[in-house]
């Protein structure tokens, strides 16, 4: 089969997820798609069989291709992946995970099709063949998702030229509460008075959870005592139970597993923390802010870009546990700069991470892409 060639100003966009659950990276490859299909755009999702994205796609009427995609070295999923970009009539691939960039660019490299690919990940770019080929070769173009990552992208040299800044971003209209603040707060035991500090997110020792269990620690014995919500599951569940218990943090800590309710979570609580260890952005924070919470992060990677510190939260150093007590704290005993965080978040999330800005950004990468353009900067006007 030979690819198709557009000349229109939209086209079919393949996008390639290897994972098999719904995190972060998920949401972002949804929101791009229902956006791109407002403006024209024919998207096809190709996932493994079992993925919680390919259900979600077929439940929203998305197309898609189930391609099993079980390790790096799966070389029919390469087969099988060609096979379904072409069935589809990809005219351009998107590549939205490592495995998936792999896999996913030496099949569109034998498919004949342009591919590009989005790094969510802050961490060093290791150096080698694979990372040349990936990115010289299968790939035309990278977007990374914050300043932090386009910094690990050229520390890696991979060549500036190919890289794109495309911060992630969220839709504010997703996170109306359904349901009355004291409601929420009675059904998780905070009476109406009560301080609650809330977390979403995968349950994972980058996240730095441990910490923010040690910081609630430290707090109680300077007589602060603040409920924490942690939202979201994951591997270091049961040792972060443990260490609660250990810490004596009793009934101040609620652990409420995978949350659906994120509008009404976020409307629920006074402060939103991320105490990462490791963030190529943190999308959870994003969403805090567009529901006009202050901020309490780690000033790691793209979460200390997107959080501004003083202006709609507070920032500290990753891993440090008397930082983070201080900040809650401070957060909590100011109610004043509490709501004064909180509309300055807001409008940060307008200014530059609405969803209508990153669709606009890929399509105007998709359409360099297409029409084979010449480089342009990674510049941004954001900061």
């Amino acid at each position: 089969m030979t690819p198709p060639v557009t000349t229109r100003e939209t086209a079919t966009i393949v996008h390639v997820d290897a994972e098999t659950g719904f995190s972060g990276g998920e949401v972002q490859v949804f929101l791009l798609m229902q956006g791109l299909a407002k403006r024209g755009w024919r998207n096809v999702l190709v996932a493994p069989p079992e993925s919680a994205a390919l259900a979600k796609a077929a439940s929203l009427g998305i197309e898609t291709r189930a391609v099993a995609m079980k390790n790096d070295l799966h070389g029919t999923a390469v087969i099988a992946l060609r096979r379904a970009f072409l069935e589809a009539g990809g005219e351009l691939v998107h590549l939205h995970s490592g495995r998936a960039t792999w896999l996913g660019g030496l099949a569109a490299r034998l498919a004949k099709l342009p591919a590009i690919t989005t790094r969510r990940m802050d961490r060093k770019v290791r150096g080698g063949l694979r990372t040349r080929m990936v990115y010289r070769s299968l790939t035309q173009r990278v977007a990374a998702i914050s300043p932090a990552v386009v910094r690990a992208l050229e520390a890696g040299r991979v060549p500036k030229e190919r890289i794109r800044l495309i911060w992630s971003s969220i839709d504010p209209a997703t996170l109306v509460p359904s349901r009355p603040r004291d409601v929420v707060r009675s059904e998780l035991g905070a009476a109406p008075d009560a301080l609650v500090s809330l977390t979403l997110g995968a349950l994972v020792p980058r996240k730095g959870l441990d910490v923010l269990l040690d910081a609630l620690a430290e707090l109680g014995r300077r007589r602060c005592e603040p409920l924490l919500w942690i939202g979201g599951d994951g591997e270091a569940r049961a040792k972060l139970e443990k260490r609660a218990r250990k810490l004596g943090l009793g009934e101040r800590v609620r652990f409420l597993g995978a949350r659906r309710d994120v509008a009404d979570l976020l409307a629920a609580c006074d402060v939103f923390v991320m105490p990462s260890r490791r963030e190529g952005l943190g999308v959870a924070a994003l969403e805090a802010m567009a529901a006009g919470r202050p901020i309490v992060a780690s000033d790691i990677g793209g979460l200390g870009e997107a959080v501004v510190e003083g202006r709609t939260g507070r920032l500290v150093p990753p891993g440090d546990v008397e930082a983070l007590a201080r900040a809650l704290e401070q957060v909590l005993a100011d109610p004043e700069f509490r709501a004064r965080a909180g509309a300055e978040g807001r409008k940060r999330i307008l200014e530059g991470f609405h969803v209508d800005q990153m669709v606009a950004s890929y399509e105007t990468l998709y359409r360099e892409v297409l029409a084979g353009a010449g480089d342009a900067s990674t510049s941004d006007a954001r900061s």
